[in-house]
């Protein structure tokens, strides 16, 4: 992304012809930046800059992604419709059909603002419409939002916080979902410390503290190796270097991981690029040779991609003084692809037609199932429930699970057999008796880890068991259950209501190194959240550090998770985990 603001034709036209694009492209991209240039003459941003400085960053961004000259035209010109009194049928007039149709797509979207359940849910619903029908309008609607949230230091804390919120539950999961990880990452990184300001200092602070000494050991002791063995198995690496993994991201796994850094072991991971697929497993095998790798922790994304098409070779090995450390192997178009995604794809010829149309129908094929979800769950009268069931099903990290017969299931993290049964067919989970992991019988609750083949057994007289309530992720597995229990049992919607009201019950465990002070200090957090305590209880069995169990009912798993993250800043605290 650009690091300095474009206010020039001369600077923006030279950084088009880095970027390749031709004489005529940067022609038609340059009647586009004057006259938006010219329509927002006179504006300001609330920073005090000229506004135009706003929409010539947006252009630079989608300029970037390397979108065709249309989309980059459509940046430039993307508030001059809501801002500037300007008409589609002007920009029609003045550029083409295309270009005005692609601002008023997203000028569209801007006009939904982020005020309770149902006009967030009126937002998403026109952003998956502007997928369906255009991505590109997706696209630039994604780098308006990364200058706004690179400049929202310039607006009041309440409006920042909400559109900080709006930014980590709309725009970054839509990044990802469509495989842009730069934009993903960024977005996440810049409302995180606006959403959870105390979260974010403390990952930050643990993550200074750890990042030198590792960069250091991947700079001056494992790459030197590393190319030193390449060398001699005749492969040329286009690139060795190491990525740091996103603060929010990192914070996310650490939450999965009782915020424990000892089992962080991707804070730093060493990144290799070459030529073609066969270097890819050459260098993997040569990896393996130096270093011996951990059980379990190869994956091969090659084989078989993410579902928001994400490509590359992962392995995690003992390296040098046994230190635990993750290389990441990917061709050229492999790491162009992780870093702008179905943007990768979009690269127009001179016709004007997309080069590679199949990979594009493939990182949009979630749009497709997202269609038949919304008819699924437009029955829906619980506005919380669709927005909740939304997050779970399209928005949370996703898993590929096979059938027998090698077709890729997309499924949430945490999916279980019974959801992966109904992902198939509703027949197939309603006639549920049983289910083989990798050819080995396993419980209907076991949750599916991705790359794993699953085979599910029926009987035609068998019916869903309430009981799978309690544990199925996917709303679609959840409708389908309460659809054929509702048959047997007329007073299953009462008994369903007052299952909702219930609020989960938490057992918090918390190991401490004693100090005069510290049980006050950590039921003061309970008190800030306004948790009433049920039940604590202290075993000193461990002298040195003792446990403290706090039991309490909370409103869901994402506030124990809160609970957890604060709980761990207080001084003496060593390790935190709950159940639920």
């Amino acid at each position: 992304m650009p690091s300095a603001y474009i206010m020039e034709w001369q600077q923006f036209n030279n950084k088009l012809t880095e970027l390749g694009y031709s004489s005529n492209d940067r022609e038609f991209i340059e009647r586009a930046f004057s006259f938006a240039k010219k329509a927002h003459e006179g504006q300001k941003r609330a920073s005090g800059e000229p506004y135009f400085i706003h929409a010539a960053a947006v252009g630079m961004y989608v300029a970037e992604l390397k979108l065709d000259t249309h989309a980059v035209a459509a940046a430039l010109l993307h508030d001059v419709i809501e801002d500037c009194g300007i008409s589609r049928q002007d920009i029609a007039r003045v550029f083409d059909d295309e270009t005005a149709f692609l601002v008023e797509g997203t000028s569209k979207l801007g006009k939904v603002r982020y005020h309770g359940i149902q006009r967030k849910i009126e937002s998403l619903r026109k952003m998956f419409l502007a997928v369906a029908q255009d991505v590109r309008v997706a696209l630039i609607k994604l780098a308006d939002r990364l200058h706004n949230m690179q400049t929202i230091k310039y607006i009041r804390p309440d409006k920042q916080k909400r559109i900080a919120i709006e930014t980590l539950e709309i725009y970054a999961p839509i990044a990802y979902r469509l495989g842009i990880g730069t934009i993903k990452g960024e977005l996440e990184d810049l409302a995180f410390p606006i959403v959870h300001p105390d979260e974010y200092m403390w990952v930050r602070q643990q993550t200074e503290r750890r990042v030198p000494e590792g960069e250091h050991y991947l700079r001056e002791q494992v790459k030197p190796v590393l190319e030193e063995m390449l060398s001699v198995e005749d492969v040329t690496p286009v690139l060795i270097d190491f990525r740091k993994k996103h603060l929010y991201s990192l914070w996310k796994k650490l939450l999965r991981y009782d915020m424990d850094f000892a089992r962080i072991t991707d804070l730093l991971a060493m990144r290799i690029v070459v030529e073609n697929i066969e270097d890819c497993y050459q260098t993997l095998g040569i990896i393996h040779q130096l270093w011996k790798p951990l059980p379990g922790r190869i994956k091969d994304y090659i084989a078989l991609p993410k579902p928001n098409g994400y490509r590359s070779l992962h392995t995690t090995v003992f390296c040098i003084g046994n230190k635990v450390t993750e290389f990441q192997i990917r061709t050229r178009d492999m790491h162009r692809e992780a870093e702008s995604g179905i943007a990768a794809h979009w690269a127009y010829t001179e016709t004007d037609k997309p080069r590679q149309g199949s990979m594009v129908e493939q990182h949009m094929a979630w749009v497709h199932k997202l269609s038949d979800w919304q008819k699924e769950m437009s029955s829906s009268k619980d506005e919380q429930e669709f927005l909740e069931s939304l997050k779970i099903d399209f928005f949370k990290d996703r898993i590929f699970v096979l059938t027998p017969k090698g077709e890729v299931i997309d499924l949430p993290v945490g999916a279980t057999l019974v959801d992966f049964a109904y992902a198939i067919h509703s027949d197939i989970g309603d006639h549920m008796t049983g289910a083989k992991v990798n050819g080995k019988l396993a419980p209907f609750d076991r949750e599916l880890i991705s790359g794993e083949t699953v085979d599910i057994l029926t009987q035609k007289n068998r019916k869903p068991n309430t009981e799978w309530l309690m544990f199925v992720k996917t709303s679609i597995a959840k409708n389908r259950i309460r659809a054929a229990v509702r048959k047997e049992s007329p007073d299953y919607l009462l008994t369903e209501t007052a299952r909702r009201q219930k609020k989960i019950y938490c057992q918090f465990t918390i190991t401490v190194r004693d100090r005069v002070g510290l049980l006050k200090d950590i039921t003061a957090i309970f008190s800030a959240f306004r948790i009433n305590i049920q039940h604590l209880a202290i075993n000193t069995k461990n002298k040195t550090y003792p446990e403290i169990a706090v039991s309490a009912q909370l409103r869901d798993t994402k506030q124990a998770e809160s609970l957890v993250t604060r709980i761990k800043n207080i001084r003496g605290v060593e390790e935190v985990s709950f159940k639920s």
